[in-house]
């Protein structure tokens, strides 16, 4: 399982986010698959700048619901930690 953060391409949005596969995951969102008015979708909300991987779905629930309710300053420095520059991280390169 795997806990993810999106943005917009201005940054003005933070998504959060668990899936079991987060290519497939960051594939639906990127095609505003689902049903329509999504978050995500109404926001532009595609850019994969943050995600960990947790041991089961309980673990990553709990951990969502934990960032979620974070401020947007905490969250901001949980990315900025992780990926400073805010690229949008491309799986298939990541070396983390």
């Amino acid at each position: 399982m795997y806990i993810y953060l999106l943005t917009n391409p201005s940054r003005s949005v933070l998504y959060t986010g668990i899936t079991n596969n987060l290519e497939r995951g960051l594939y639906e969102h990127s095609q505003n698959l689902g049903a329509s008015g999504k978050f995500t979708g109404r926001y532009q909300c595609n850019l994969l700048v943050y995600f960990e991987a947790c041991a089961d779905a309980v673990q990553a629930i709990t951990r969502e619901k934990e960032i979620k309710g974070w401020s947007r300053a905490k969250k901001e420095a949980l990315v900025t930690n992780m990926n400073p520059t805010w690229e949008p991280i491309d799986l298939s390169t990541w070396s983390g």
